[in-house]
């Protein structure tokens, strides 16, 4: 799929969420970086000062909430990526390190506390579709075994799902060795065109810095 003219991620629920996307060549993953890891404890720092509790930041999390709601997820039950990346930070347990590339997506999230996916773009075949799981359909998760999509949002290419707001996939997961990212954002269906635009910024500029890749 590198190198084509033209790609596309379709939204058949705009009546339930938005989602942003963008594409990122050129990156450089490591398994770790002091300087990302330094950011990282940075932000989380920040955030146990603003939040002593996780109920405390009801108010940042309410955002992805309605769009678990909207999509037909209570997020009591499972919570949005976002959040659980915020209630770790709260709680003082830090950050699970992946690489750079996940680990600045997870960044990223958490300055604007809505969940994300980002993917190894070669990896995916042709466009995507943001859709409804079907009956029986699933995937193999990353490091969570069998994730069952039936009636969930997820994203699917030609060879099936790959991606939801929770838990991704094993088969795009970016590796070491990933050059070219596929960076998902998802958004309450509300939101303003050009909020949306600012966290994407956000995201890919915290991107470029810790792994090199460029927008295209």
């Amino acid at each position: 799929m590198s190198g084509q003219p033209t790609f596309h991620l379709v939204n058949e629920l705009p009546d339930r969420a938005r989602v942003g996307w963008f594409v990122a060549t050129g990156a450089t993953v490591e398994a770790r970086s002091d300087a990302l890891v330094q950011e990282i404890a940075a932000r989380l720092s920040e955030l146990q000062a603003t939040y002593p509790e996780p109920a405390a930041a009801a108010e940042v999390l309410a955002s992805a909430r309605r769009l678990y709601w909207d999509l037909g997820i209570d997020p009591s039950k499972r919570r949005p990526s976002s959040e659980a990346l915020l209630r770790r930070a709260i709680q003082g347990k830090g950050l699970y390190e992946v690489n750079t590339a996940v680990d600045a997506a997870n960044l990223a999230s958490l300055s604007y506390f809505l969940p994300v996916g980002l993917y190894d773009f070669d990896r995916v075949d042709g466009d995507v579709t943001l859709r409804l799981g079907r009956d029986g359909e699933s995937y193999e998760g990353i490091g969570k075994g069998e994730i069952h999509l039936g009636d969930r949002p997820l994203l699917a290419d030609r060879l099936g799902a790959f991606g939801n707001p929770s838990s991704d996939s094993l088969r795009t997961s970016v590796r070491e060795g990933t050059t070219t990212l596929l960076f998902v954002l998802y958004a309450p269906k509300e939101m303003p065109e050009e909020e949306l635009a600012r966290h994407l910024e956000t995201s890919a500029r915290i991107l470029r810095t810790f792994t090199g890749a460029a927008r295209v």
